[in-house]
């Protein structure tokens, strides 16, 4: 007797294969990076009126795969400020659109972005080669100004020319998104 499988059997049996993997320490990692990916949003954009100013610009910064500098350097550009690391299951899942980011973004001369990161130099190189990755890499070499803070990781911050916050993301989201692209694209035209 063989018997059919339901819609509900077949769920169950989809929902234990899952759970089974969660359980796989191997697997966890990457089921926890797909999940968090399918999960993650476009970032909100911060009300003109609710927006911080950056006042301090003095931030030595080692460049890892690129020249070192001063973040006052980078004065009068839209900023995009990504604090992550290589281990991170969170950094590793929005990564992937981070870079779609910056692909589509790094040839215009009025945005700048930065990546920046705790983890060593070789740790950092081998992760970039391993995922293809070529975005600027950078360590602080001095204490962060306000209002930037390294906690929650990932977490984003997107200033405008002017010294404006327009975006704070803390925690992933999908950066490869029309209205993200939009958005910067206007604050780089300004």
């Amino acid at each position: 007797m063989t018997a059919k499988l339901s819609k509900k059997n077949i769920f169950n049996l989809l929902f234990v294969g899952v759970l089974i993997l969660f359980f796989i320490p191997s697997t966890r990692g990457m089921m926890q990076i797909y999940l968090t990916r399918i999960f993650s949003f476009s970032p909100e954009i911060i009300e003109k009126e609710e927006r911080t100013k950056v006042s301090d610009y003095n931030w030595k910064l080692h460049g890892v795969n690129t020249e070192s500098l001063n973040f006052e350097d980078l004065k009068g550009k839209v900023i995009i400020l990504n604090f992550w690391n290589s281990w991170e299951l969170s950094s590793i899942a929005e990564m992937p659109s981070m870079h779609k980011l910056y692909q589509h973004f790094k040839d215009d001369s009025n945005i700048a972005f930065v990546f920046l990161t705790e983890d060593d130099d070789p740790e950092i190189n081998k992760y970039l080669s391993d995922k293809s990755y070529n975005y600027p890499i950078y360590r602080s070499l001095s204490t962060y100004p306000e209002p930037f803070v390294m906690k929650p990781i990932p977490g984003t911050y997107v200033i405008d020319k002017s010294g404006n916050i327009v975006i704070y993301q803390r925690g992933v989201a999908d950066w490869d998104t029309s209205k993200v692209k939009e958005v910067i694209s206007h604050l780089s035209a300004q």
